[in-house]
């Protein structure tokens, strides 16, 4: 009975406090700050009231509620306000009916932000009040679109970006792209397999209707979902059940130059560094002991190490193995000694053994 009530009062998607928060209080201060701001711009008393429009509050709503929407961005923020106005001021002028004036500045601010790159809810309610603001509008014209409109506009959306990143968010919004973690053309690792841009853009064709969400922002979405679901699948395999067991380590006491031959003799490009009592120090690489044949292995640990435990699903590995940057993570126990290491062709075998019986048993339960 509660789990109903309270889906009916909150809805289907699921909110979480520190956002009502941060919205809110983004919203008080960014409004406060942009009114202030604008009456000291446009030299008028402070006492004279906020130089506010209402429409302006519709835009707070998508600034500190969801930055993050392509509704909420710069552009559309200040194209959709100030075209808007625009538009509304002209029908208020050259429409003598208010009732046709009013539902032709509201199409055409749609049509024209939609057009032009800037689509803004709060601009068909910016049309709106330049067609019944009554000689508040009508006695500014057209400069109504710039002061209040625009400057009021301008203030929040500075405002906007302050307050979001003080609070952990990102705007103007940006999905950080994908990269080869080698400064390649290269697309990274992980965006090589599974659904390609051809595919989201002939799904977003087929789906037919216009989303409140970025193709970027989906993309990055997906990959995701696709890392969810990896993960739920392979999450019974345990890294003590794929490790190395049988580790080849060098001391951090012994000198560079015996491990470098030690390296050599196994055909080993790095190895994990332990202490005398067999806890991990870092890794070391065949390079870095060449550089520092003639001082202990301590001077060219690399110290950055992963290190997991033997009850460690292997899908915490495999964004971070599948990468690029990382080639290894090391199997401690609670007392970080070294017991095992799991590599890519670790990972890479177990996967493909697991590919093998996951296409078997759908063969078998297909038959």
């Amino acid at each position: 009975m509660f789990s109903s009530l309270k889906t009916v009062l909150t809805g289907k998607t699921p909110i979480r406090f520190d956002d009502v928060l941060r919205a809110g209080l983004g919203s008080l201060l960014g409004v406060a700050l942009a009114g202030v701001a604008a009456r000291l711009v446009a030299g008028q008393d402070l006492g004279l009231g906020p130089l506010l429009v209402g429409p302006i509050g519709a835009s707070a709503v998508l600034l500190f509620a969801v930055p993050a929407s392509p509704l909420a961005q710069p552009r559309a923020v200040l194209g959709g306000n100030v075209i808007s106005a625009l538009v509304g001021v002209a029908c208020a002028m050259f429409v003598p009916e208010p009732v046709v004036a009013a539902a032709l500045a509201v199409a055409l601010a749609i049509v024209l932000m939609m057009l032009l790159g800037c689509l803004h809810p709060p601009g068909g309610a910016m049309a709106l009040t330049a067609v019944i603001g009554g000689s508040a509008v009508t006695d500014l014209g057209f400069g109504f679109a710039l002061v209040p409109v625009g400057l009021c506009s301008l203030l929040l959306v500075i405002a906007a970006v302050g307050l979001n990143r003080l609070m952990g968010r990102s705007y103007p919004h940006r999905v950080p792209a994908a990269v080869s973690p080698h400064a390649t053309s290269d697309a990274a690792p992980q965006s090589r397999v599974g659904y390609t841009s051809a595919d989201l853009d002939q799904a977003l064709a087929q789906y037919g209707e216009l989303l409140d969400v970025s193709r970027e922002d989906l993309d990055a979405l997906f990959r995701q979902v696709e890392l969810q679901a990896h993960k739920r699948l392979h999450s019974a395999i345990l890294c003590g059940e794929i490790m190395s067991r049988d580790v080849i380590s060098v001391d951090a006491s012994q000198s560079a130059e015996s491990a470098l031959a030690f390296l050599q003799a196994h055909d080993l490009r790095t190895a994990p560094v332990v202490d005398a009592q067999g806890r991990v120090v870092g890794m070391v690489r065949r390079a870095e002991l060449l550089a520092a044949r003639q001082r202990p292995v301590e001077a060219a640990v690399d110290p950055f190490v992963h290190r997991v435990r033997e009850g460690t699903p292997i899908e915490a590995l495999l964004p971070l193995l599948s990468s690029g940057a990382v080639h290894e993570a090391l199997v401690v126990d609670e007392n970080r000694v070294l017991i095992g290491i799991i590599t890519q062709t670790d990972l890479l075998a177990v996967l493909y053994r697991a590919h093998i019986v996951e296409a078997v048993v759908a063969e078998r339960t297909a038959a």
